[in-house]
């Protein structure tokens, strides 16, 4: 198993496939400055090796990543995660300790599901989307590629988030929410577009 990215991310990660029984064989990142991830030497240059996670915050760059590498994607579930049979959970996600996901809900391809995050019953989830810790979905909800979803949200039954959004930590959703929009506040409001 190998990483690519060597962020405070990446050290979540690695800790989750300890949990797992899983090795990290290697980790790659293209900042020259870091040297050392959980006591594993950083390469700066990725030779092919695979199974991989990309093990890096940004959305955006997970996605530029991604695209760029041909390779088997690795996926990794804490084990104190709490995650209904019939959930599907694409290449190259992580879920982080004490998430849990109900009965029918569909992750995508290199999402963070993290801490303690609460995605209930029917939800979509679409490619490199992030919920942040604690966030909370309700049932039904839809989220579009490459979105944002701030520590503490909340979002109420049947609310479809369009791509590349950011909800601020703490908002409560009651809307939906339209492409490239960032929204804050209870209720949340959208305060701007991103470009």
């Amino acid at each position: 198993m190998y990483l690519y990215g060597a962020s405070g991310h990446a050290k979540v990660i690695f800790d989750i496939l300890t949990a797992m029984g899983k090795h990290v064989d290697g980790v790659f990142d293209d900042n020259d400055a870091v040297k050392m991830l959980c006591g594993i030497h950083v390469d700066h240059i990725w030779s092919g090796q695979s199974p991989i996670i990309i093990s890096i915050g940004d959305n955006r760059t997970r996605k530029k990543i991604a695209n760029r590498l041909s390779c088997e994607f690795e996926k990794a579930i804490h084990p104190s995660s709490i995650i209904s049979p019939s959930v599907n959970i694409d290449e190259g996600t992580v879920v982080m300790a004490g998430t849990i996901i109900n009965a029918d809900a569909n992750i995508g391809k290199h999402c963070i599901i993290n801490t303690g995050a609460s995605i209930d019953h029917e939800c979509v989830v679409g490619n490199y989307v992030h919920i942040s810790p604690h966030a909370t979905l309700c049932g039904n909800v839809h989220i579009d590629e490459g979105s944002w979803i701030g520590a503490g949200v909340t979002v109420v039954p049947g609310i479809q988030i369009g791509e590349w959004c950011e909800v601020k930590a703490g908002a409560v959703v009651i809307h939906d929410v339209p492409d490239n929009a960032v929204v804050a506040g209870v209720p949340a409001k959208v305060i701007k577009f991103n470009k």
